[in-house]
């Protein structure tokens, strides 16, 4: 059986890629290296033809695609017991830390797992930025490169927000990494959504064009987000507006949901054909609006009623005499004498006495069928012009909910994001939404707030940086320190509000908190051995958890290290002490075997041959076979054998991990 360590590394992208194109083109990997000159041949080009080319660049841009493929070494997420609420059973997460670290430490867990992505990033005012990403490179270096010095130093330009060669480098070095990783993280169908205004919408366009292609836009919305006039200090034209750049992960497999129509609960009627067609509504089939057709002015003859367009005789008389001038001259009937009978040949039509007691003709406008009999989605394609929602109103909203206070000033409504959310999220129990500049956290409260609505199950991730709130704000004296706290107390507020609101419904009102921190895994602990090992941790640690893991850590903090090194494992899987085993022994999501003791015994292995089903993955410490091989080999000789005793020949597959 191998014996695999766990790795240090959550990912290594350049290998990953590397072993995409060998799938694609074997020729172009040799030795484990990839021959550019070979990989440029099976493209189609074999000679250089100069070297511009239509591209965007800035400054550091090298430097931002190096850190969006850097791994997170010596980084984890911490569970913060306590700080959520109803934690055993949600399946919503809040992290707290720099989403560039965040991003990279989920990326093993939910590649490709994201349906929706909605971000709001700090918009660049030209004032320095919360994400300080060290990209290398000095103001002068950056001057230099944008042509505003010399090579010698000499300054050749003034160095003012439209000059400044870091107004828009700063920006733009903060969001290309976040973006790479983030499209990593969507599925297929999956689409993200990212508000922006004037100052960096078209540098955004161009390097969502670079990340996800330009084949993958979808739109540019427009989204009038004051009330009234307009900014007044708006130059030349009074500005209401900010932008939603959309685009897909793959276009051939985004669907962007239509709207119901607004006028739905007219729909009301039903018949035997509901199943199939929907519920009705009665429309009088005569009309006075449409202008006269004589072809469609005839008389109807059912039930021993004759009818008119009009309810006249004498109308229809007088109009087909081409007698004006009466009230009833523009009537007749919407549909034709052909049309009419296949209506009444397949129950389209109905005849009802009106309360004044006059029969009238009416026809059924289903809900899921058109005038045609052909099946439908009654629903409307939503235009690129948002016209309602304001900031102004959000902050009202916001404010209510934290009792008049305000603590936030520029937060998104939640009823944008839901839209955004029903437009690309159906009422699938999989799909996770995501917000990496979380704020207040508007999109988790709209989250929840659609499904109690729609019945819908999604989740979110919220991830946000704890940057300190201002000590003069109202938030920070009312004990707010930082705007993670007002997020999850916004969390929490809004989902006690939408159980009272919505008692009947089982709506997910929890989340879990998690916090960047650094490892628990103690990856140099060879070279710590026969030190002193005994300062920084608590008296019940033992000679091999110093060994092993770093000053005040958990076996929980352990579990979850590990889990973020497995594909596909979400955060919020079920993890089970398996306390009939060990006291520190845990089944995550039923499928991963992580047994943290000390000393593994006979008993031991014989448990855990026995569990059913049985995990697809063992993780075992090294030191718990004080370093004897022979031990180890001869443990893992008796678990196969056990298991094949157990399991026969339909035993899955598994493997065995050591840390």
């Amino acid at each position: 059986m191998e014996q695999k360590k766990l790795s240090k590394e959550i990912f290594n992208i350049k290998q990953e890629n590397i072993e995409k194109l060998q799938k694609l083109f074997p020729s172009v990997v040799k030795d484990g290296k990839l021959d550019i000159t070979a990989l440029k041949q099976e493209l189609g080009t074999f000679e250089e033809v100069g070297q511009e080319k239509y591209e965007m660049n800035w400054a550091g841009k090298q430097k931002a695609k190096q850190m969006a493929q850097q791994a997170p070494l010596g980084k984890t997420l911490k569970y913060v017991k306590g700080a959520g609420v109803n934690e055993d059973t949600t399946e919503n997460i809040y992290i707290e830390g720099d989403n560039l670290e965040v991003l990279k430490l989920l990326r093993k867990n939910y590649y490709g797992s994201i349906k929706m992505i909605y971000i709001d990033p700090p918009y660049n005012t030209g004032n320095d930025f919360i994400y300080k990403d060290n990209f290398g490179i000095t103001q002068q270096q950056l001057e230099t490169a944008q042509g505003q010095r010399t090579q010698e130093g000499e300054k050749l330009q003034k160095n003012t927000k439209e000059g400044n060669a870091k107004y828009h480098t700063n920006w733009l070095n903060m969001i290309y990494p976040r973006l790479k990783l983030a499209k990593d993280l969507l599925t297929d169908d999956g689409v993200i959504f990212i508000s922006i205004d004037d100052n960096e919408q078209a540098n955004l366009k161009k390097i969502c064009d670079e990340i996800f292609g330009n084949n993958n836009f979808i739109a540019h919305l427009v989204w009038e987000n004051k009330e009234g006039g307009g900014k007044s200090d708006s130059s030349f034209f009074r500005k209401k507006h900010e932008y939603i750049l959309c685009y897909a992960k793959n276009i051939e497999n985004a669907a962007i949901k239509g709207l119901p129509v607004e006028d739905i609960d007219r729909y009301r009627e039903s018949d035997e054909h509901e199943k199939e067609r929907g519920k009705y509504q009665l429309i009088k089939l005569d009309s006075g609006s449409l202008g006269w057709v004589a072809s469609l002015d005839y008389p109807i003859e059912l039930n021993g009623h004759t009818f008119y367009a009009g309810g006249s005789k004498e109308g229809w008389e007088n109009r087909h005499k081409g007698i004006h001038g009466r009230a009833d001259w523009g009537w007749r009937w919407r549909w034709s004498k052909e049309k009419l009978k296949w209506g009444l040949e397949n129950d389209f039509v109905v005849i009802k006495q009106n309360k004044s007691g006059q029969w009238n003709i009416y026809t059924k406008q289903y809900l899921n069928m058109d005038k045609d009999g052909n099946i439908v989605s009654r629903t409307l394609r939503p235009i690129a012009v948002i016209d309602k929602w304001s900031t102004t109103g959000a902050n009202k909203k916001l404010k209510e909910l934290f009792d008049g206070r305000t603590y936030f000033e520029y937060s998104k409504p939640v009823d944008l994001i839901k839209f955004l959310s029903f437009l690309c999220s159906p009422i699938k129990d999989t799909d996770i939404i995501l917000d990496f500049f979380s704020g207040s956290a508007t999109t988790a409260h709209a989250v929840m707030q659609q499904n109690a609505e729609d019945g819908g199950n999604r989740k979110f991730i919220m991830v946000q940086l704890p940057e300190p709130c201002d000590e003069k704000s109202e938030a920070y004296k009312a004990g707010y320190k930082n705007i993670c706290e007002i997020g999850k107390e916004r969390i929490r507020r809004a989902g006690k509000k939408i159980q009272e609101e919505n008692p009947d419904k089982k709506t997910d009102i929890g989340f879990k908190v998690f916090k960047v921190a650094d490892t628990t895994l103690n990856w140099e602990k060879a070279a710590l051995e026969g030190k002193d090992l005994y300062s920084d941790y608590t008296p019940e640690n033992t000679d091999k958890d110093k060994l092993d893991f770093t000053p005040g850590f958990t076996d929980l903090d352990v579990v979850y290290e590990i889990m973020l090194r497995q594909e596909g494992l979400l955060l919020t899987s079920k993890i089970e002490q398996l306390t009939d085993i060990g006291q520190r022994t845990f089944l995550v999501a039923n499928s991963y075997l992580i047994c943290l003791e000390e000393n593994i015994t006979e008993d031991i292995i014989k448990k855990l041959s026995e569990l059913e089903p049985l995990p697809i993955k063992f993780v075992f410490r090294d030191s718990a076979f004080n370093d004897d091989i022979a031990l180890k080999d001869e443990s893992f000789r008796r678990l196969s054998a056990l298991i094949d005793k157990n399991k026969g020949a339909n035993k899955q597959a598994y493997t065995v991990e050591f840390i």
